[in-house]
């Protein structure tokens, strides 16, 4: 089990870092015109002044990043391995308590999409697994 939750643990510090890049460089892709995709066009957001460029990266950038931290040193650590798996049940379920709360007005677009699905599986997976695997209750 343990080595089914730092293979999970690595592809969220893949995912989470791999995004805190991606939202930080993008500005800098758009002005040297390079052939790679905007994360705004992907997410679908417009930047509209030069704070949204500072929002994208510290919002976006850097809160991914720090994520995809957390989780690297989960791998190697049973407390901090607890700490990853609580901040990402933390963090996806309350994004897909938004989009859920955010589905109940009229006229919104649909709930379902591939970010709640990955929202939804991630809180579950961890969810689970932090009821479950007796090591990490033992852990501060």
């Amino acid at each position: 089990m343990i080595w089914i939750i730092r293979l999970f643990l690595l592809s969220m510090t893949l995912m989470y870092f791999g995004i805190g890049v991606w939202a930080i460089l993008s500005p800098l892709f758009s002005a040297v015109d390079a052939d790679y995709p905007s994360i705004t066009e992907y997410i679908g957001l417009t930047i509209s002044s030069m704070i949204g460029y500072s929002e994208l990266a510290g919002i976006y950038g850097g809160l991914n990043l720090g994520v995809g931290i957390l989780c690297f040193i989960g791998i190697f650590s049973l407390n901090y391995m607890k700490k990853s798996l609580q901040l990402l049940m933390f963090l996806t379920g309350s994004i897909a308590a938004g989009r859920i709360i955010f589905s109940a007005i009229p006229s919104t677009p649909p709930l379902v999409n591939t970010f709640f699905i990955f929202e939804i599986i991630t809180f579950t997976f961890c969810l689970v697994t932090l009821f479950l695997f007796k090591p990490l209750k033992n852990s501060a």
